[in-house]
């Protein structure tokens, strides 16, 4: 009897640790169950609670890229009418897309620092006489002389290098300070009038002040060269021309010697944008060169030009919202000096991948109906679409980590946001669009490179 007494209870012991093992195994499988049933309420709530936080500035900045985009538009189909006069003039499309950035990166960052002066009081909106004001008007003014004068001889140089055909220096030189003269007067009060609205109507400035000032400069700027031209062809094979290019150049040597060895604010802003613009310039030319290189594909198709400054303003606008709230976040300690994007990063990602959806194909329509209106024949609207979509998305990723990392590296190196960050990311950003959108112009139409 003992025998079976032994096993029985050692059955029962082992039927015990079946039921306990059986019985956690309920509780765990029930628990993962659980936990992957919530998975999708989690994703939901995360993704409400994303555009719940979200909407206002999806709203702003939504809404300030497409006014952005109707002034890219003008100037595009200014673009696109102008295949004659960049026949007259070789290579002066190697200048255009630095001087359509150029504008909007000087205007840009004056918009940002007035806008900073603003909200801490050395500015008031009725902006009365001062030293901060007079000497940001100041270096606006010197900034746009010196940018013009080294984005002409950028221009010659690089199409020297390159061995394409070219106007003179000399020419090179009046269409491109004339240009920034005439964009630079009506782009001086453009910006203050928007740098004031915004502040007193408490916009978020990283939404949606600098785009609207970079679409400003990209709207100003084709008629500004268009006028310029169209003085140079008055003048030019004369004596004026050559007093003109001597008088420019010595007045861009006079205003940065006075910029730098003026009052500190002048000399910083003078001191710290230069390099930058500098760099900004050579990316924008870069980008000329890659369009200079496609012209027979451009003159066979001049539609393909309306999307130039639609596309790469619209592209400039993005990594600058981008830009401007990495900044702001990284300021203000929502978003950690991290070379890993942190979620705050992330989730100003999902913004502009979002807008990035959205824009993108938008820009095809536009550019489409745009043309349509004008009577400019264009390559079709599915094809339209499907070059800027297609380009633009290609380009989103790359616009994430050009924003990104120079936000951390220059807050790492204590550099100011205001004149480096912007004018740097939509300048590196040109070149890359150009050749994204010439790369899907090529491979749409059936050409060859």
């Amino acid at each position: 009897m003992k025998w079976t007494e032994k096993l029985v209870k050692k059955i029962g012991d082992i039927i015990h640790i079946v039921l306990n093992w059986m019985a956690r195994l309920s509780v765990l499988v029930s628990k993962r169950s659980l936990n992957t049933l919530q998975i999708p309420f989690i994703i939901s709530g995360k993704i409400t609670n994303f555009f719940r936080d979200f909407s206002r500035v999806l709203g702003e900045t939504f809404t300030a890229l497409f006014i952005c985009a109707i002034g890219d538009l003008i100037a595009g189909i200014l673009l696109s009418g102008m295949t004659n006069t960049l026949e007259m003039l070789p290579g002066l499309l190697v200048l255009i897309p630095g001087a359509i950035g150029m504008r909007g990166n000087i205007f840009g960052a004056l918009g940002s620092r007035l806008g900073s002066n603003l909200h801490i009081g050395t500015l008031t909106p009725e902006l009365k006489k001062s030293p901060v004001l007079n000497q940001n008007i100041i270096s606006a003014m010197i900034l746009t002389v010196i940018m013009s004068i080294f984005l002409a001889f950028a221009a010659k140089g690089f199409c020297i290098l390159l061995g394409f055909e070219s106007i003179s220096i000399v020419d090179f030189t009046l269409i491109s300070v004339l240009g920034g003269i005439f964009s630079g007067a009506l782009l001086l009060p453009a910006t203050i009038l928007i740098s004031i609205k915004s502040y007193e109507n408490g916009w978020d400035p990283d939404n949606v002040t600098t785009p609207l000032i970079a679409a400003s400069g990209d709207l100003f700027t084709i008629p500004s060269i268009l006028l310029a031209v169209q003085i140079l062809l008055w003048i030019r094979n004369g004596y004026v021309d050559t007093v003109l290019f001597a008088i420019f150049i010595i007045i861009g040597i006079v205003g940065f010697i006075y910029g730098i060895k003026s009052g500190n604010h002048l000399k910083k802003i003078i001191v710290h944008s230069t390099p930058t613009l500098f760099l900004s310039s050579l990316f924008g030319t870069t980008a000329g060169t890659i369009l200079n290189g496609s012209f027979s594909t451009i003159l066979s198709n001049p539609s393909i030009l309306a999307l130039v400054p639609l596309f790469s303003g619209e592209s400039g606008d993005l990594v600058s919202i981008l830009g401007a709230r990495l900044s702001s976040g990284l300021h203000i300690g929502s978003i950690e000096s991290s070379l890993k994007p942190t979620e705050g990063a992330l989730r100003n990602f999902a913004i502009i991948i979002i807008l990035a959806i959205i824009i993108y194909p938008l820009i095809g329509v536009l550019a489409y109906f745009g043309l349509l209106v004008t009577g400019v024949e264009s390559v079709g609207l599915a094809k339209m679409v499907f070059i800027s979509t297609s380009a633009g998305l290609m380009l989103t990723p790359l616009m994430l980590l050009i924003a990104f990392y120079l936000n951390t590296i220059s807050y790492r190196k204590g550099l100011d946001p205001d004149n480096i960050v912007i004018p740097l990311s939509t300048s590196i950003t040109d070149p890359v669009a150009n050749t994204f959108l010439v790369m899907m112009v090529m491979f749409t139409l059936g050409l060859s490179f």
